[in-house]
């Protein structure tokens, strides 16, 4: 389970860059992460915010969850996740286009702001999960 936020600038989303293993851009996905054992998933949310990027997001709402089955580099996947719309603290990436960090693990990553026009096109990165972007743009017209 995972517990993933929405932060928006405008019509731009806040997205971690996913590369395959060879280093090209498959697509992007929300940031934050697993949900803990008996951790509740808007607490996981500001913890992975925190440890991550170093802020304090605020949740703005209920979140929507989603299932997700996908294959990444040849492994099947399985994940439900819970996604919440966040804002991020004035000032730290109001201006900046993008923001290097570091999973648990140590690995490098890149969360840079996209706008959702061009996402899921025709060489343009895919925004995960598959169908994310058709539920968010309805979202944003209500």
């Amino acid at each position: 389970m995972k517990a993933l936020g929405l932060p928006w600038r405008g019509r731009q989303l806040l997205v971690a860059e996913v590369y395959t293993d060879d280093g090209r851009l498959k697509g992007v996905r929300q940031l934050g992460g697993s949900v803990e054992f008996v951790e509740p998933a808007e607490a996981a949310l500001v913890r992975e915010f925190r440890d991550e990027l170093g802020l304090t997001v605020r949740i703005l709402g209920v979140p929507f969850v989603t299932e997700n089955l996908y294959t990444h580099e040849g492994s099947s996947g399985h994940e439900v996740l819970f996604l919440f719309p966040v804002g991020l603290p004035p000032g730290p990436l109001d201006t900046r286009e993008c923001v290097v960090f570091h999973e648990d693990c140590g690995t490098p990553c890149v969360a840079r702001w996209y706008d959702l026009d061009v996402l899921d096109r025709d060489g343009g990165p895919a925004l995960y999960p598959v169908g994310l972007k058709a539920r968010l743009l309805a979202e944003r017209r209500s």
